[in-house]
This record gives structure tokens, sequence and C-alpha cells, in this order.
């Protein structure tokens, strides 16, 4: 019946999956998993031997990443897999940042532009539930694994813990947000209530900015894992939101590394909160690593009632909505605002207007997708953490089912000609 139409006034910033042009490769890219307790030193010796490079040694799994030049693949292939100590040698995927192609809503450029006289309650903040006294995140720990984050935006530097991870594969050292999706993320989880801007979920909660995704949204399976097992050190990290993905592989055991990376903060007690993607024609399961099971995957609906001008569609598209882009299907948690809300035009389309958030380079912008969706639940999960300090991963996901607004009526179906229903309505995060 309707799909998205991008309004005259409107800029497209980002596709699905927000990527530049890839540069021409002159090397192939590889995780090779050893076996349990084969030490750093001897790994980086196997790879070399062979005339391979080391991009990550990990502590996180028994496992590194390498570089591989063109012309020596098939050979340093067939070497290494002879290594009695290597179990495996899998490909190192790209992953991208999950945002909405249509993500800047109505008036977007002027919001952006637009001087910071007084702070904003977002929709998303309000239908979860506003922060208060004992119920606001302070203390808690959440790492944004993303595009870095704007260190010095007024909004959220005071937030931002001084320990910060750059993976090496992103060509800069520092955390600082090069492409703007880190910083809308990290104040949808934590913008301070500071009567400007915005205010998070979560606005007392402590961020930790780690630089996965490069100016482009893009990054590879082994600099996550390289976040992630930054993250594993640093124990006051409680939740991890991860707003990004890729398809599940053909080829299965690609996917195993970042599993096993996610899995060993799991067991670790650390709550991995991430998007579900923005394919609706797709389900959980053909995400990661919303596909895994350790994880707590997030689908996206709308904040509030849209408007509608179109003559055949009876009614607006309501609050509580399944967005028109979201991925979902069983394994999906909750789902969340991504949106505020979607309006239809005269025409019949669906036009999303974005969650205000914060702005790389200062100020708010709106954005959309179930990238939007996953920090207002990390949100909700450090508040749960800081009113239960021992509950872990599992005790969040109880949690959020159990309160969750709405359930067995919301999402509601969208009125979008690419939905289908996955006949599971998990409703939506409720805060503490």
């Amino acid at each position: 019946m309707f799909r998205t139409l991008v309004l005259s006034t409107m800029t497209l910033v980002f596709p699905l999956f927000a990527q530049a042009q890839a540069p021409v490769q002159n090397e192939q890219k590889y995780i090779v998993t050893f076996r349990p307790g084969t030490a750093h030193a001897l790994r980086a010796a196997s790879v070399a031997r062979f005339g391979g490079a080391v991009r990550h040694n990990f502590s996180i799994i028994d496992a590194v990443a390498v570089r591989i030049p063109n012309g020596l693949g098939a050979n340093l292939l067939t070497a290494l897999s002879r290594d009695p100590s290597v179990l495996s040698i899998t490909t190192d995927h790209t992953v991208y940042a999950f945002q909405e192609a249509n993500s800047v809503g109505e008036n977007a450029v002027a919001m952006a532009a637009a001087p910071v006289t007084r702070q904003v309650v977002p929709e998303g903040v309000k239908r979860v539930g506003l922060p208060v006294p004992g119920s606001d995140g302070a203390g808690i720990g959440v790492a944004v694994v993303d595009t870095g984050i704007d260190l010095f935006h007024a909004d959220l530097a005071a937030n931002i813990h001084p320990d910060k991870f750059v993976s090496p594969g992103m060509g800069t050292s520092s955390c600082q947000d090069d492409n703007g999706h880190g910083t809308h993320v990290s104040g949808i989880v934590a913008a301070i209530d500071n009567q400007i801007g915005t205010v998070g979920v979560a606005p007392k909660a402590t961020l930790y900015c780690v630089k996965v995704l490069d100016a482009s949204g893009s990054g590879s399976d082994s600099d996550v894992i390289a976040g992630l097992d930054w993250v594993f050190q640093h124990r006051a990290i409680r939740v991890v939101n991860m707003s990004l993905g890729r398809p599940v592989s053909t080829n299965p055991a690609d996917d195993e590394p970042m599993h096993a990376a996610v899995k060993q903060l799991y067991d670790a007690g650390v709550t991995v909160v991430v998007a579900a993607g923005n394919d609706s024609s797709k389900q959980v399961k053909h995400v990661v690593p919303a596909s895994f099971v350790e994880a707590l995957p997030v689908a996206s609906s709308t904040a509030t009632d849209g408007n509608n001008s179109c003559p055949w569609l009876p009614g607006s598209i309501k609050a509580d909505t399944a967005s028109y882009f979201t991925t979902d299907g069983a394994g999906v948690v909750i789902s969340a605002p991504g949106e505020d809300r979607e309006n239809v035009t005269g025409f019949c389309y669906i036009s999303p207007v974005g969650i205000l958030s914060a702005r790389r380079g200062g100020g708010t912008t709106r954005m959309s997708g179930t990238s939007m969706a996953s920090p207002h639940v990390a949100g909700v999960a450090a508040r749960m953490i800081q009113q239960h300090v021992s509950w872990r991963s599992d005790d969040v996901r109880a949690e959020l089912q159990r309160t969750a607004q709405r359930k067995s009526i919301a999402p509601l179906d969208s009125p979008s000609s690419t939905y289908t229903f996955d006949n599971v309505r998990e409703g939506i995060a409720k805060a503490p």
C-alpha cells in the first residue's frame, strides 16, 4: 500500500547501511582463530611466518585479525590452515551503522542551524519514561560502540569518560565522531539534563566512546571485536549499545568470532543491546549481531501519532506502530522508538520524522532507524541496573519483557506494503 517518500525539502544523507564508496583494495582481511591458550606472541609469529600482517591480536577471543596482500592469499591461507594451532580462518566482513535512508526528518536542517535556547524532551524519551532521581543511570557505564562521539558537544561532554578506544582500522587515534551517527546515538542514551539541547533516557549515565566505524559509517567484524575486547577489560561498563551490523554470512563460521566476543561479555554480566536492522524484508535471524542469543535486539516503532493527508488511508499512523523499515521476527526482545512519527502524504507515501538528539558539531538533528531504537533500550537498561546493581543481561531481558508497555498489542501493524506481521507483539520498552 504505502512506502516512504523523500520530501523535496529533505536531503538524503545516508543509504540503508551508511557507507562511502569502497576504496580500491590491495589486500584481503581474515580472522584466524587459534586453539584456546595459544599465546599472543605465537599467534603473531604464525601469521608473520607466512607473510601476513596482524591487525588485531585479541584477548576476548583466541584469534587474530590479519591482512594478506593480494597475490599471497591462497598460499598463505593454505599454509596457515596447516598450522596445528589454527582452528579456523574466516572472512573479516564489513559492518555498517544501522540508519534508515530517509533519516533526516522535517525541518532538520533548520533545527541543526538554529541556536540552542531551551531543552527539549524528545518524544522517544517521553514514550519509554522520563528520568527521575534514582532512575537516571547515575553510576552506570554505557559503551557506545559506533562512529565515536562528539567529545566537545555541550550536551554530552561532561558525561564522557576519559578512557576511550579507537580501532586501529579507523585511520585516526581520536575518538572524535567524524560521521554523526555515534553522537546522535549517545544523545539518546545520555544527553545531559542541563536546560539545553535534549535530555537522554539516562542523563546521568557515563558514556564510554568506542570508535569502530569510520567517517563513512563502516568498519569490519574485527574492528567491532577489538572494541568489545576493550570493553571486556573495563568492568565499570555494564551496558553496550551497538547500532550496527550486517547480514549473516553464507558461511555460518564467519559469524562465530563476533558471536564468541558477544558471548564473553554476556558471560561477564554485561548487557549488550543491539539494533535489529533496517530491512523489513528480513528477520533478526538474518542479521549479525542481532541474531546472537546473548544480545538484546531492539526493533523500531513510532513514538507518537502521525499526520495523514492520504484520501485512501482511514486515520493516521498511530504511536507504537512498527516502523516501515524495521527488521523484526522471533528473537526481538522489545520495540522502542526509532522515529518520532510517520506522516502520510497526499500521495499516500510514508514520510518519517526522526528522533531529535545530539548533532555532531553542536545542537540537535533528527535521525531515524533501529539505530535510534536501540539506545533508548540501552538507557532503560542502565536505569534498571542502577536500581539492581547485581543484575546481568538475563535479568534485564526478563524485566524488559515483564514491564513491556502494551504487550500483545504493540507494535501495531505498519500500513507499508513491505511490512509483514511476525506473529509477536513484544510491546514497547518501559523505563523503571
